[in-house]
């Protein structure tokens, strides 16, 4: 599976896995329906709502390499 990046779309990590949607939440990501999910990067968002976006990233690719599991 590829790797998340600060750069990776909203969107496309929920459609990589929906599983990863508490994440998102947990970190204070609640708007992942809106329409900025769509286009936005995790680093504009993470920016936006004062998020530490490496903490978030890491979180996100951990869980996904988890999966294999």
């Amino acid at each position: 599976m590829a790797k998340i990046t600060k750069d990776t779309v909203i969107a496309e990590v929920l459609m990589m896995n929906r599983g990863t949607a508490p994440i998102f939440i947990k970190h204070g990501l609640h708007c992942l329906g809106c329409a900025g999910a769509n286009m936005e990067s995790i680093n504009d968002a993470a920016k936006v709502h004062e998020v530490d976006v490496d903490t978030l990233v890491n979180d996100l690719n951990e869980y996904l390499e988890n999966q294999g599991e």
